[in-house]
């Protein structure tokens, strides 16, 4: 990760809130409850919280009151989060592909992917918590 910092901090983003906001980017609605978020970044609820708050005050996320459920809120990626990433993820990728899967071949590339998403499934096995729940009622 210290390769990749520079990037971050130029945007004035921390690991945590880079990780933060691209998982709601990449989720249905780019929404997540706060508790699919916390333990999709391993987080506590209170660590979370935290993290959202600052994002909040920097204006890159808001909450939303679940309609369904007033105990729970999402956590939503707002237009200057999407801004946000859309400056920083060109650099980040470039810095990925410099640092790591430049180096690789295509069935190499393929066999690491591979690699890295099972050890994810042991080592992380929420990090995708709520992602597809969502896309299910979404379909619904």
């Amino acid at each position: 990760m210290a390769r990749f910092q520079p990037v971050l901090t130029a945007a004035g983003l921390s690991e945590i809130d880079f990780e933060t906001l691209i998982r709601l980017a990449r989720s249905p609605r780019q929404r997540l409850r706060m508790s699919d978020l916390a333990a999709q970044t391993g987080l506590s609820t209170s660590g979370v919280t935290r993290v959202v708050d600052r994002l909040e005050r920097e204006g890159l996320v808001c909450r939303e009151a679940c309609p369904t459920d007033r105990r729970a809120s999402y956590a939503v990626l707002t237009d200057a989060g999407r801004e946000r990433l859309e400056v920083v993820v060109p650099r980040h990728l470039q810095d990925i592909d410099d640092t790591l899967t430049g180096l690789l071949s295509r069935s190499e590339l393929e066999a690491f992917l591979g690699s890295l998403r099972k050890i994810r499934a042991v080592v992380r096995p929420c990090a995708t918590a709520g992602a597809q729940e969502i896309e299910e009622r979404i379909s619904s």
